[in-house]
């Protein structure tokens, strides 16, 4: 006779939790909501929580000295920074460094301030802080100069809210749940996201999971991107049409006035 649907139902979801605890290190469960950002005309900026929970196998005493961190980037691009220089008054730009694969877009969550988390190696190689972040230059260039185009573009972007560190702003109940907040500003580039969260304990890296996230246009705002990106001609004779129009109705207001 087959198991009634109850009974059933507790076998899988024990089943379940001893997969999840059979192994020697801990399990991240996470999420994000919303998973999908949609920016509209009156777009003011959005708030992503990204939430879960810490599965530790049995037996695990150092549970208490759990730290968490969420690490939201993207989409990745080409830019050049550009450094500018006065000279006789003037601004002008002077030396630039262009970057292949910069995030338009980073965020580092923690539950602690990083330094207080993982040492300067394990940092660097998941990127944990701007300090960290990782940035491929597309020729070669001193480490000197990369360290100074790769400062010039975390302050540039940090003053307009695109790069910013959270230290202490992820909360962990009981050792177990936790979730982060992290605002997203009205100037937030669209494309493909990921939330990476990290488990670490002692300094270590126990788990990680990643979450996709897409922050996308719509309604007229997503046709003026499109037609930009794929018919930049058309784009053009109608930007130009318009500012004729605008420029003849100002004229026209200004002499009946």
């Amino acid at each position: 006779m087959s198991p009634s649907v109850p009974v059933f139902w507790k076998i899988l979801a024990g089943m379940c939790v001893l997969f999840f605890t059979v192994g020697n290190t801990p399990v991240l469960v996470t999420d994000c909501s919303p998973d999908q950002v949609s920016i509209r005309g009156d777009f003011n900026g959005a708030q992503l929580l990204c939430f879960g929970a810490i599965t530790y196998p049995p037996g695990t005493r150092n549970r208490d000295r759990a730290d968490i961190v969420v690490v939201l980037k993207g989409p990745t691009e080409s830019i050049v920074v550009r450094e500018k220089q006065q000279i006789a008054g003037i601004w002008i730009n002077a030396a630039s460094s262009e970057f292949r694969s910069a995030p338009g877009y980073y965020a580092v969550a923690s539950s602690r301030p990083i330094e207080e988390i993982v040492d300067d190696k394990t940092a660097d190689i998941y990127e944990l802080g701007l300090d960290h972040l990782q940035l491929s230059p597309a020729g070669t260039i001193d480490s000197k100069e990369l360290g100074r185009f790769t400062q010039g573009l975390v302050d540039l972007n940090s003053r307009g809210q695109l790069y910013k560190t959270l230290p202490e702003s992820v909360g962990i109940e009981d050792s177990v749940l936790y979730q982060a907040r992290i605002d997203l500003p009205a100037s937030v580039p669209v494309g493909e996201y990921s939330a990476e969260t990290f488990l670490i304990i002692d300094g270590r890296v126990e788990a990680a999971e990643i979450k996709e996230i897409t922050i996308e246009k719509i309604g007229m705002g997503r046709f003026i991107t499109n037609l930009s990106q794929e018919n930049g001609f058309i784009y053009g004779l109608l930007a130009v049409l318009i500012s004729v129009i605008l420029g003849w109705a100002a004229g026209y207001l200004f002499r009946k006035i």
